[in-house]
């Protein structure tokens, strides 16, 4: 039998920095399992499931972990996990992205988080106004906003001279892209690159870009990580309220300032180098301008801001540290 060590990262997603992020500093292994031919129809979703619950069971019963993290949403991933642990009196741990309690799709399905959450050791959550969500369920939270990712080698990227900045997009929903594009067009003397799969863009999206935007399409993580740091900001925008943004964070590690959504969570989690701007055209533009007018003032925060999130981080791996391997001793 072989054995990947007391603690074993489960996401049900083709990939995540934070789920492979948080395994790393914990010294455990972070395994994406996912079934990506079933697609995400309404029509295939359950068969999807049903292959990623068997993958889940079997790499688990596999590698025997003390301890399992497993990444919200979706909530039915805990189900193998809960499952695995009841069999093997081992813990589980939820890392709940603040999709799962803000995203219109899992909202319904609040039940069942509930249920996980009270069986788990803790649930992580991105802000206090979810902790609060959660321990009124009568269940542990643990914030942490954010986790020092591990960034791979970045291959170089090629930029013109112009001023440049990157809005790090997955399309989905909560993410304004036809604002977005509205404002670029308004900054025409900056060059903006737009990451993320295109075709789950609106073909029309594609199709009303100004000239001084460029689509990248999905990026290897040395081509993402090279266009960030060739980038002299990163931008990241939501209009769905508690939620934090991934690609803000990556960028502070990097050392790259950010323009991102004018939400409390994010005036929180990002108190130096940033500006932050309004769901509209006109405040995304103006957020542009002054990013870019100050730029140099903003670069030096964006430095400060990363120590300060990594002396934080310090802080709570070493909580998560006693939590976790506390409990497995008990075992």
């Amino acid at each position: 039998m072989t054995t990947a060590g007391p603690l074993v990262f489960v996401s049900w997603a083709p990939f995540c920095s934070r789920s492979d992020s948080i395994a790393y500093r914990l010294g455990g292994v972070s395994y994406m399992v996912y079934s990506p031919k079933w697609g995400s129809r309404a029509a295939t979703i359950l068969f999807k499931y049903a292959s990623q619950t068997w993958k889940t069971l079997r790499l688990l019963f596999r590698q025997r972990p003390r301890v399992v993290f497993v990444m919200t949403p979706p909530v039915v991933a805990c189900i193998p996990v809960w499952l695995y642990t009841r069999l093997t009196r081992s813990a589980y741990v939820i890392d709940a992205h603040s999709g799962a309690f803000v995203d219109e799709r899992w909202k319904p399905l609040l039940f069942l988080h509930r249920f996980f959450s009270r069986g788990a050791l803790t649930t992580i959550v991105t802000s206090r106004h979810l902790a609060s969500l959660v321990e009124g369920w009568g269940a542990r939270a643990t914030i942490v906003s954010d986790v020092p990712i591990r960034f791979e080698d970045p291959l170089p990227f090629q930029r013109d001279g112009r001023c440049s900045m990157t809005f790090v997009c997955t399309f989905t929903r909560d993410e304004p892209v036809a604002l977005f594009l509205e404002a670029a067009a308004r900054v025409s003397d900056i060059q903006f690159f737009v990451t993320g799969r295109t075709k789950d863009a609106d073909p029309g999206l594609l199709r009303a870009k100004p000239e001084n935007v460029t689509f990248t399409g999905f990026l290897p993580d040395a081509n993402y990580v090279g266009l960030l740091m060739a980038s002299d900001a990163v931008i990241c925008l939501t209009t769905a309220d508690h939620t934090m943004q991934r690609g803000a964070y990556e960028a502070i590690y990097l050392g790259r300032p950010v323009i991102t959504s004018n939400f409390e969570i994010l005036r929180q989690a990002f108190s130096k180098g940033t500006v932050f701007v309004g769901n509209s055209p006109d405040e995304m533009a103006e957020g542009i301008r002054r990013m870019r007018t100050e730029l140099d003032r903003y670069q030096r925060e964006a430095q400060m801001l990363k120590v300060e999130k990594l002396d934080r981080w310090r802080v709570v791996e070493g909580g998560l540290r006693n939590l976790l391997w506390g409990t497995a001793r008990a075992q």
